[in-house]
Order: C-alpha cells, then structure tokens, then sequence
C-alpha cells in the first residue's frame, strides 16, 4: 500500500468514525429541529387565539363604551327629572302656601256669610209664613173694598 492509500484508508476510515459518531448527535439535533418547529406551530395558535381574545376584548369595550355612554344619557335624563321634581315641588308649596293664607280665609269668610245668612232666614222662615197669610188676607179685603168702592163710586 502506498501512502496516499494508506492517508485514504485513514482518511475513510476517520470519516466512519466520524459519521457513527455524529449520526446520534443529527438524530438529537433532527428531534430537536422537529420540537422546535411543534413549538412554533403552538406559538402561532397561541398568537391566532390572542389575535382572537384581542378582538373579543375590543369587542367588549365597545360594547362597555356603548353602555357607558348609555348610562350617562339615563343620568342626564335622571338629572332632568330631578331638576322637573324640585320645581313641582316648589310650585306644590307655593300653592299650599297660597291655599292656606288666601283661598282659606276667603273661603271661611264666604262660609260664615252662608252660614249667618241661613240663620237669619232660618229665623224668620216661620215668621214669613205668617207673612204669606197676612198678604193674602191683605189682597182678599183690599179685592173686597175695591169692589165695595167702585159700587159706591
């Protein structure tokens, strides 16, 4: 055997024991190569299901914000009618004021003008009676003496 030969058979021969040695460490770098890109499959679910609750999410502050502006018109109303309640509560006092410091005392005063009015005629009402009668004897002689009057005339 000649010398390049024998570098060739050493040559091959490193070269076998260099492939045995290093097939176990391509497998391990091939496995690793293969969980490294499940790991990237799961990492672009994981980023498609956060690109999908981001959208959720701004879904629901949408919504929030709806209801937010929502609830501020129902307190603006609410103030309104806050607002509306208070003068007709005012306007309620007032006229309970003016009810009890006018329309009473003029109502009392009417009352007592009735009522002292119907005790006078209340009074006088079998006293009128007796004045019906005596007017109508008055009529029958007064009737009588005119007759009697234009006889002798």
């Amino acid at each position: 055997m000649t010398e390049n030969e024998l570098l060739l058979a050493i040559s091959d021969m490193m070269d076998q024991k260099l492939k045995s040695e290093l097939q176990p460490i391509k497998n391990d770098l091939q496995i690793v190569k293969e969980e490294v890109q499940v790991v990237k499959n799961d990492l672009q679910a994981v980023k498609e299901e956060v690109q999908v609750v981001k959208n959720d999410l701004q879904a629901v502050k949408e919504e929030v914000r709806v209801v937010k502006n929502d609830l501020q018109a129902v307190k603006e109303e609410v103030r309104v009618v806050k607002n509306d309640l208070q003068a007709v509560k005012n306007d309620v006092h007032h006229m309970k004021l003016y009810q009890e410091n006018i329309i009473m005392p003029r109502l009392n005063t009417i009352e007592s003008c009735y009522t002292d009015t119907y005790s006078r005629y209340r009074n006088y009402s079998d006293k009128m009676e007796t004045a019906f009668e005596d007017i109508g004897l008055l009529k029958k002689v007064v009737s009588e003496h005119s007759i009697k009057l234009q006889a002798l005339g």
